[in-house]
């Protein structure tokens, strides 16, 4: 009986340390920064979790999640793209109901069907897919593309509701994109490595009767390694209404960043990486 017991003991430490949301990114997934350093605190929620984002039994990305307006703040990766299908399956993350849940994203009738978990207890923690349900002028946009992965499973990872914001569907599929497939391909040449986190500024308007909060600004900011000894970095920043992106540097976004959230100097990547 006792050995039993202390098995059971085993496997479920062992389960809760492959968690999913984790304390911090530099402990559990801190290879998605440059220079394994995450933005500083300046842009933390009240309410976060930090989720590697696990598909399988790999981690694809990293997310700041705002638990509260149920989007995320920021999603950081190594840009990979390559041509591929683009996934048709949404999942959601199951641990932010509670470490004893699933460490890998899974499908919301997977976890209603098999987990016997409630609707009202899913949609409690995160933004389900009713909430993205007849939007008008919005779309679920991605902060981490699935164009920007080169493998059927990581583009898989980012159809996470986790990943996904309420954004202008006209800048989506307009501006944002054009930055995304265009800019980004140009802007990587000659990089060996190439770092890039995008984030979400809140706004004051949501979707879901007030369950999802719609961003006033999306942003992206890449670092690039060329080598051993040189760096390159460059910044882009658009209104959720417009269908303009604006070219910034990184200490530019950093600045305007530092602004929109009315509070300490935001820093995005280690000082190493180029801010001018």
């Amino acid at each position: 009986m006792l050995l039993l017991l202390l098995l059971q003991v085993s496997a479920t430490c062992l389960w809760l340390g492959r968690s999913e949301v984790v304390k911090s990114f530099q402990g559990s997934c801190p290879q998605f920064f440059f220079r394994q350093t995450p933005p500083n605190q300046a842009l933390d929620p009240q309410n976060p979790a930090r989720i590697c984002q696990r598909y399988g039994n790999r981690y694809y990305f990293a997310t700041l999640y705002d638990r509260t307006l149920r989007i995320p703040v920021y999603s950081a990766y190594i840009y990979s793209p390559a041509r591929g299908k683009r996934p048709k399956t949404w999942l959601v993350e199951p641990q932010l109901m509670g470490p004893t849940y699933p460490p890998t994203m899974e499908r919301e009738w997977t976890l209603l069907n098999n987990f016997h978990v409630s609707l009202e207890k899913l949609s409690d923690s995160q933004a389900i897919l009713k909430d993205y349900k007849n939007l008008t002028g919005l779309n679920r946009g991605h902060l981490n593309p699935s164009s920007h992965h080169n493998d059927s499973n990581s583009r898989t990872a980012t159809f996470t509701l986790t990943n996904i914001i309420p954004q202008n569907e006209k800048l989506n599929g307009g501006a944002w994109n054009n930055y995304e497939q265009q800019t980004m391909i140009k802007k990587t040449q000659g990089c060996k490595t190439t770092y890039v986190i995008v984030g979400a500024v809140p706004g004051n308007n949501y979707i879901a009767n007030g369950r999802v909060n719609k961003p006033s600004y999306i942003w992206s900011s890449a670092c690039c390694e060329v080598d051993n000894s040189h760096r390159k970095a460059w910044a882009v920043i658009a209104e959720n209404d417009k269908n303009v992106v604006e070219l910034l540097t990184l200490g530019q976004l950093e600045n305007r960043l530092t602004q929109l959230y009315s509070g300490n100097q935001v820093s995005l990547f280690d000082s190493a990486c180029p801010r001018h």
